[in-house]
């Protein structure tokens, strides 16, 4: 038997490192590039129509954005606006699809011919910034708002941007360690604070407003705006290693299923150093108002990359170095879903394809959808298959069933039983 493989859903023509799905319009945003050396390869941002096309999830493009010698290098959506950390900066996009109206047949005939859409591994023309791309009836514009210097360090590099709950807000953070909070669209810093001794590798904003980060310090901090609330302690109820010391890669808070107030963090906690023989990386899922370890399993040897948790919480999909993907199920940590090498290198991003507006049409008779990029450049699809279960009434008419089968077969077997 072969080895599982994973569709290839679009190829970018340069190394991707972040995604993000609009559930509204149904478009999966790719963004990357080969950063300031003049090596030909070319930085953007990629808009894909997702679509369902004989049964089959696809992916087509519909615009290109140039980010002339910036590349990409992580992204947040909120609603129509982009966030976009790219090198020391976090530039602000706004993006609008509009249907085209009031063309005849022969004019979107010859609109047809003259810009045909391009499938994967279709060479994207060259657009200008804030150039509108017309197709199919579909009109994207793209127009650069505010950007901002996010970090100051030596080497000065923003590895993370999120947005808080109400859109209003966002918060950077990179390898100077500060966490920056920002007003939305103006970029207006409203705080500054030192989270980390060393590089923030990732952060995430709660409902209430508490943000979490983890950095290379081998901390992870729970703040209110500037004040320190607590510290994770993951190892409290699970193992301990006295000779191989344990980093948080990864945070992501994530709803509790059935339960509109509950509310869980998610971390990941990898080796802080490269061994001849890996030792596991670790997930764990914490109570998202007291913070403390509800559970943690190890999710194998391959050192995990990146993090995304389903938008109704039941999911979290994981990427690692290696190039594998995985989805888990939020409550038991158990894994669901697995591919070994999917991209052979390292997975830069996952998202899963959002619950809401083109979700449900989009997934079709799957449970979930998470997409995956990757440096190879590649965006692959990776479909759960939706598990099947027996509704209550049915097993209570089997029990009935079963009950009267052996009445019958002790009735004949032994006349007068009853």
């Amino acid at each position: 038997m072969g080895r599982r493989r994973a569709p290839e859903l679009y190829r970018a023509p340069f190394p991707l490192y972040a995604l993000q799905v609009d559930p509204s319009a149904g478009l999966l945003i790719a963004a990357g590039g080969g950063g300031a050396a003049k090596t030909g390869i070319k930085n953007g941002v990629h808009f894909l129509q997702l679509e369902q096309i004989n049964g089959r999830l696809s992916a087509s493009l519909l615009h290109s954005h140039d980010t002339e010698t910036r590349a990409t290098m992580n992204l947040a959506l909120a609603g129509n606006i982009l966030a976009a950390g790219q090198d020391a900066h976090c530039q602000l996009l706004r993006f609008q699809t509009l249907q085209q109206k009031g063309k005849n047949k022969a004019e979107k005939a010859g609109s047809k011919e003259q810009r045909p859409r391009q499938r994967k591994g279709a060479a994207p023309a060259e657009k200008k910034s804030g150039a509108e791309t017309h197709q199919e009836g579909v009109e994207l514009s793209v127009e650069n708002l505010q950007a901002v210097q996010t970090d100051f360090s030596p080497d000065p590099l923003q590895k993370v941007v999120c947005f808080n709950h109400d859109s209003t807000l966002l918060a950077t953070g990179g390898t100077d360690g500060y966490v920056r909070v920002w007003k939305v669209p103006s970029l207006e810093k409203v705080l500054e604070f030192k989270a980390h001794e060393g590089e923030i590798e990732d952060l995430a904003v709660g409902p209430e407003g508490k943000l979490v980060t983890v950095g290379w310090d081998l901390k992870a901090s729970v703040w209110q705006k500037d004040q320190l609330v607590t510290q994770l302690h993951w190892q409290e109820n699970g193992p301990t290693f006295s000779h191989t010391p344990y980093r948080y890669q990864a945070c992501r808070f994530g709803q509790v299923p059935d339960q509109p107030a509950g509310l869980r963090l998610f971390t990941v906690q990898i080796p802080h150093k490269r061994l001849r023989q890996p030792p596991p990386c670790y997930l764990t899922a914490w109570d998202g108002s007291t913070f403390l370890p509800l559970r943690t399993r190890s999710c194998g040897h391959e050192v995990i990359s990146c993090l995304s948790v389903s938008e109704s919480g039941t999911f979290l999909g994981l990427g690692t170095v290696t190039g594998s993907v995985a989805i888990y199920i939020a409550f038991s940590l158990q894994r669901l879903y697995y591919v070994k090498e999917a991209h052979g290198i390292v997975v830069t991003d996952v998202a899963f394809l959002p619950e809401k507006g083109r979700g449900p049409e989009l997934l079709g008779s799957h449970e979930t959808a998470l997409f995956s990029v990757a440096v190879d450049s590649r965006c692959q699809l990776h479909l759960l298959p939706s598990r099947r279960s027996v509704p209550v009434w049915l097993l209570l008419l089997l029990c009935v069933g079963l009950i009267v089968m052996t009445i019958l077969l002790l009735q004949s077997a032994f006349p007068g039983f009853l």
